[in-house]
């Protein structure tokens, strides 16, 4: 199959970049399982595992305007992961949506989401979890005696429970991500962090807190964890219960619930975390859910129902 995939950035994206990481590993992972790859994405954009790269002015892409004049020949299907408000008339196109949009907004069509929940709360069954290649994170058995919070330090993200807890409790814990805050004692910032550093910690601590505030449509940093080998505490919002088991964390209602449920998080085995990422959430999961959803579409002009985890099922 000849995948065309639309990003409205220059990849490999600088700094964290989620949903960025997400589509490059996608592309590679669509190579890896023999399909060809065209990228269309701003200029300097470089991806070995693309057959093709075609430069697209970023005026274009944050405009949404027709890619007609940029698709090559012969391609099968057109993934975007930005909104298209009408895709190219002459071939099939499909687009992922990465965030949450308001209650009565009108969907761009065809779109894929990112979990049950997020699809569900769009009034869909169509979704592809999320995927990264386990290669980029550090798998470590062995733990350390402090908690993670890694994220955007707003208050939709729940940072503020995690830094509660550890005041409570006065268990050690950092926290990575952007706008610098003045924390004292247990509680140590690191600023933002990606790449080497960003894996290290993840493999590194003890648990992930993710007090979640809002539905996440996925949770990225959740399934780093998971590949570390540390268990993550979440809240009950968004996708965060079909990702967790009680195996590999735990899902909690109240920041009471969340400090009890932090003092057992060491029971959990490290390789059980590893093996349920390997399970639900690599880079070719993803690409092969994909590619199930392309020829689909192609096939009947309708998107299937995603597939869910064993979390998901039991709810």
């Amino acid at each position: 199959m000849h995948v065309v995939v639309a990003s409205h950035h220059r990849l490999p994206v600088e700094g964290y970049g989620g949903p960025q990481r997400v589509v490059v590993a996608l592309v590679q992972a669509l190579a890896t399982l023999g399909h060809r790859v065209t990228v269309l994405a701003q200029p300097g954009t470089k991806l070995a595992a693309a057959s093709r790269i075609v430069d697209v002015p970023p005026r274009a892409l944050k405009n949404s305007v027709d890619l007609t004049p940029f698709l090559p020949d012969n391609a099968d299907i057109l993934h975007a992961h930005f909104p298209l408000k009408q895709g190219p008339k002459n071939l099939p196109f499909v687009q992922t949506l990465h965030s949450n949009w308001k209650p009565g907004t009108p969907l761009p069509p065809h779109t894929i989401f990112l979990s049950r929940d997020h699809a569900r709360r769009h009034g869909s069954e169509a979704f592809v979890y999320n995927g990264l290649d386990p290669s980029d994170l550090i798998f470590r058995p062995r733990k350390e005696q402090w908690d993670l919070f890694l994220g955007r330090l707003h208050s939709d993200r729940g940072y503020h429970w995690a830094i509660e807890a550890a005041k409570r409790t006065g268990r050690r814990l950092i926290v990575a991500g952007g706008w610098r805050p003045s924390f004292t004692g247990d509680i140590k910032y690191v600023g933002e962090v990606d790449g080497k550093r960003k894996a290290v910690l993840l493999a590194r601590a003890r648990c992930l807190w993710m007090p979640a505030q809002w539905d996440e449509p996925f949770g990225l940093p959740t399934i780093e964890a998971l590949f570390s080998g540390t268990p993550v505490l979440g809240t009950k919002r968004g996708a965060l219960p079909e990702i967790l088991t009680p195996e590999v964390g735990a899902v909690c209602g109240t920041l009471d619930e969340m400090i009890a449920a932090a003092a057992q998080i060491g029971t959990r085995d490290p390789r059980a975390c590893r093996a349920h990422a390997e399970r639900w959430f690599t880079n070719l999961e993803m690409a092969s859910e994909y590619v199930r959803m392309y020829q689909a579409f192609i096939n009947t002009g309708s998107l299937p129902s995603g597939r869910v985890t064993k979390a998901a099922r039991g709810r």
